[in-house]
C-alpha cells in the first residue's frame, strides 16, 4: 500500500494520539498538530522525519490555513485530514457564560471548519482526499447538561453533510466518526464545567444515573480507523464503539412517532 499523509488535529492525546500512532507505525507520515509542541515529542523521538509537529491552536483560522499548507509543502501530498481536536463543556444552558460558548462553538465547529476549508484546494488540486470529522454520538441525540457539546457536534454534523455532497465531483471523500464513550480525558482535564445555579440543583439530584459501565478502550479504533481511510468507499457516518446504534433504533424511532403523531397539524400548517 502507498505511503500516505495525515494531518491530525489534537494529537497530543485520546483519538488524535491512538491515530497518528496507527498511521505512523505502519509506515505513513503524520503532520501532528498540538497547542503544546512538547506533547508531541515522543512521536518525534519515536518516528523521526515521517512526524512534523506543528503548534496549533484551531481557533485561529489563520495558523490553520499556514498549518495545512505547512504540511502539504513538506509532504508533497495531503491525503487525509482529521479534525479530532475538541472538548466537552459541562453545565445546563442557562448555566453557561458567553466566553464559555463561544469557545466551545469555535473549537468543536469552527474549528473544523476552518481546516476543511484550508484542505480542499489541495485535496481538489490533487484530485483525491479524505476529510475525516471526529463527532460524537452526542451528535446524534441530547442529553441535559451538555447543550453547547451537542449544539457544536449536531452543527459539525450538518456541516459535514453539506460538504460531502459539494465534494464528492472533486474526487474528496468524507466521514463523520462518532465514538461512543471512551476512556479518553473527554471528562477529565481537557473539559469546561460551568458554574452551577441552585434553580438547577433539584433536577440534577433527580438525573437518572446509569449503572457503572466500562468505557471503550482507545487503542481499539486504531485498526477501525484504519479501515475506515483505506476503504475505497467509505462510509459517510461510522460509530466507533458498542451501543450507539441500538440507542438510535429508539431514538429515532421516537422521534419519527412524534412526528406522525402531530402531522395533521403540520399539514395543515402548508396552508392548501
Amino acid at each position: 500500500m502507498a505511503q500516505k499523509t495525515w494531518f491530525i488535529t489534537g494529537t497530543s492525546r485520546g483519538f488524535g494520539r491512538e491515530w497518528a500512532t496507527a498511521a505512523l507505525e505502519r509506515g505513513d507520515r503524520v503532520a501532528a498538530t498540538a497547542r503544546d509542541l512538547s506533547s508531541l515529542d515522543a512521536l518525534v523521538d519515536a518516528y523521526g522525519e515521517r512526524v512534523l509537529p506543528i503548534r496549533l491552536d484551531v481557533r485561529n483560522s489563520e495558523a490553520v490555513t499556514a498549518a495545512v499548507q505547512e504540511a502539504a509543502e513538506h509532504f508533497g501530498s495531503l491525503d487525509i485530514v482529521i479534525n479530532n481536536a475538541g472538548y466537552g463543556l459541562f453545565g445546563m444552558v442557562e448555566e453557561v457564560t458567553e466566553s464559555q460558548a463561544r469557545d466551545q462553538i469555535e473549537t468543536n465547529l469552527l474549528g473544523p471548519l476552518w481546516v476543511s476549508r484550508a484542505a480542499i484546494p489541495i485535496m481538489r488540486k490533487q484530485g483525491s482526499g479524505h476529510l475525516i470529522q471526529v463527532s460524537s454520538v452526542g451528535g446524534v441525540f441530547s442529553l441535559p447538561g451538555l447543550g453547547l457539546y451537542h449544539a457544536s457536534k449536531w452543527g459539525l454534523e450538518g456541516l459535514t453533510s453539506s460538504l460531502a455532497m459539494e465534494v464528492k465531483g472533486f474526487g474528496i471523500k468524507v466521514t463523520l466518526v462518532e465514538p461512543a464513550g471512551y476512556a479518553t480525558d473527554w471528562q477529565g482535564t481537557s473539559a469546561q464545567r460551568a458554574e452551577p445555579l441552585p434553580a438547577y440543583t433539584d433536577f440534577r439530584a433527580n438525573l437518572p444515573i446509569s449503572p457503572a459501565a466500562r468505557r471503550a478502550v482507545p487503542s481499539a479504533t486504531r485498526d477501525a480507523i484504519l479501515a475506515v481511510v483505506d476503504s475505497p468507499e467509505p462510509p459517510l457516518r461510522i460509530f466507533f464503539g458498542k451501543g450507539p446504534l441500538d440507542l438510535m433504533r429508539s431514538e429515532y424511532g421516537n422521534r419519527i412517532a412524534e412526528w406522525e403523531k402531530w402531522d395533521e397539524v403540520s399539514q395543515a400548517a402548508h396552508g392548501f
